[in-house]
């Protein structure tokens, strides 16, 4: 079964959406959480705007009205935007106080300067600055917040290693500049409500880069920003590409506040070091999970909120190692209840790297700005918009429920004489896995039980047979695995052709990368959130089982040993 491409019978189950009253701002942190002003739980569900090209506008602004797209993002289920910047918008005149008109005209983009006159016409003769202010407006008549990403200073398509724009004193990254530029957006927006956050600098990276550095302009940027605007979330990135924080094991940045700080990381296929096209998946999805989580996962058991502030994929669905890797995303973003941003929003570019109107193919959106480009990615994802755990939910202790990350669905029992099949993640009944192995419904004395191979699992009362018991047997801990009988015979959960939970053989638990799991991929996760359907006190561990087992063993201490920081000086 294809991960984009799903059967008909989950295309046309649409996920019910959490319902959660809007946040009262500002914004703050508990711990790993973000809240609002009542201290409530507050996800961020974003989608990255795109604005620090050479054009220095939002794009898709000569496709759509910045209402029609606004409400679009909105309408998709996002919550948020991170909507990027270049320093010199904002602290070279030559740049920043020219009109739309003029930037598009001077590039060459005629076609361009039509199409906001079509679209946009108010926003044509506007300064770049009033532009991208006039963009924040509009995704607040949206009730969605907003991040402020710096993604470098000079304006261009971003990143390369060594692009002099990379690290802090590279050929176009003076600091004295940036430092300049991040008060000047953060006062601009002091009144803006709906402005939530600043990042204060986007993956970082280079030859020159180095703790030192880091810790010193971190730390200025960060009282820059807090003191314009004490009412931002101050989002620190990492290095390397913003894959790395395990530096922090050692040192935490010395700042004058604490419950503003948020830290911020990124997660692609095609950076994270694993061979998803040719490599078992479940090997590789293991190995992928455990590095993220040296790198940047102890955070969350530190206290501290991290926010995957860009992932993405080939939303074409036709590229195998993106989709692997997307089903691997999204069982660990759920098991961790990660606050995250999609790159990208945009569905084309005005301008990137020489190539006009280029098509983006990791855009939410099509090529002109209508429609999403892959319906059933938002259907998918729509699991992963509301918030799992954290304070303010509900008073209810913890329970499990049992994610199917190809589908973004979970396992649904009507009653106990129907067949278990996928459904909705807000709209079903909670599990306790307990200590021994076993799958009970909340708040009963059913348990889940293997039958036979390809027929549905069962609801039973005997709770003692081995076909009672659940183990997690492959090394992505993504194989609910039961023996049948006496002899071992083992069976996983799987799903059948009518979105029935059945079991079959185990996939792939020792073939290469030939071999595809991902329909056999259950991950069981933890919610505190109020369901529709069971009620129950359960005491159940944190938020997983591979971060205790990783920490456990001292682990970040062997990797930064070994690997180092990838060099850095300290």
């Amino acid at each position: 079964m294809s991960p984009l491409f799903l059967p008909l019978f989950l295309l046309s189950l649409l996920p019910h959406t959490y319902s959660i009253s809007a946040p009262s701002f500002p914004l703050s942190t508990n711990s790993r959480w973000i809240v609002d002003s009542t201290g409530q739980r507050v996800k961020l569900a974003c989608v990255n705007w795109a604005a620090h090209l050479e054009p220095v506008a939002a794009e898709g602004l000569s496709k759509q009205p910045v209402d029609f797209v606004a409400k679009k993002v909105a309408d998709l289920g996002f919550n948020c935007v991170r909507y990027t910047w270049a320093v010199q918008m904002v602290t070279n005149a030559s740049v920043g106080s020219i009109t739309l008109r003029e930037s598009l005209v001077q590039l060459g983009l005629n076609e361009s300067v039509a199409g906001v006159s079509v679209n946009n016409p108010k926003l044509l003769d506007l300064s770049l600055i009033q532009v991208y202010q006039e963009v924040v407006a509009a995704l607040s008549r949206s009730n969605l917040m907003v991040i402020l990403d710096n993604q470098l200073s000079k304006p261009s398509w971003c990143c390369s290693r060594y692009d002099g724009d990379g690290f802090f004193g590279d050929k176009y990254f003076d600091t004295d500049e940036w430092l300049s530029g991040l008060k000047i957006i953060a006062t601009m927006f002091n009144s803006t409500p709906n402005v939530v956050g600043m990042s204060l600098r986007n993956e970082l990276r280079g030859p020159n880069q180095n703790l030192t550095l880091w810790y010193r302009y971190m730390q200025e940027g960060a009282e820059v920003v807090h003191s314009a605007n004490p009412n931002l979330l101050v989002i620190l990135s990492g290095l390397d590409y913003d894959k790395d924080l395990s530096f922090l094991q050692l040192k935490q940045p010395t700042l004058s506040f604490t419950n503003k700080l948020v830290y911020e990381f990124h997660w692609y296929g095609f950076s994270d070091g694993g061979d998803w096209e040719n490599g078992n998946p479940n090997n590789v999805c293991a190995s992928v999970v455990k590095s993220t989580l040296l790198r940047v996962g102890f955070l969350l058991e530190q206290g501290w909120p991290l926010f995957l502030s860009e992932f993405g994929f080939d939303q074409s669905g036709t590229h195998l190692a993106d989709n692997r890797y997307l089903t691997c995303f999204m069982s660990i973003t759920a098991e961790w209840d990660l606050d995250w941003a999609l790159w990208a929003l945009q569905g084309s570019y005005y301008l990137r790297e020489g190539q006009v109107a280029c098509d983006e193919s990791y855009g939410l959106l099509t090529w002109d700005w209508c429609k999403a480009r892959n319906p059933s990615f938002v259907k998918r994802i729509s699991a992963l918009q509301s918030p799992l755990q954290g304070p303010g939910l509900s008073n209810k202790k913890p329970y499990n429920l049992i994610f199917h990350p190809l589908t973004g669905l979970c396992v649904v029992m009507d009653s106990s004489s129907k067949p278990l099949q996928l459904g909705s993640c807000a709209d079903l009944r909670a599990w306790n896995y307990t200590s021994d192995g076993k799958l009970v419904v909340k708040g009963t004395s059913y348990c889940l039980q293997s039958v036979n191979v390809g027929k549905n699992v069962k609801i039973g009362t005997d709770c003692s047979k081995p076909n009672s018991k659940w183990e997690l047997v492959s090394n992505s801990s993504m194989h609910i695995s039961s023996k049948l009988d006496k002899n071992g015979t083992l069976l996983c959960l799987d799903v059948g052709s009518d979105g029935t939970i059945i079991t079959n053989r185990c996939k792939c638990l020792s073939e290469n990368g030939t071999c595809n799991p991902e329909s056999q991929w259950f991950k069981i996760i933890l919610s505190n959130r109020n369901l529709t359907r069971g009620d129950s006190n359960i005491e159940l561990p944190f938020f997983g089982r591979w971060l205790s087992k990783l920490l456990s063993l001292g682990s970040w201490r062997e990797y930064y040993s070994v690997e180092g920081a990838n060099g850095l000086r300290i």
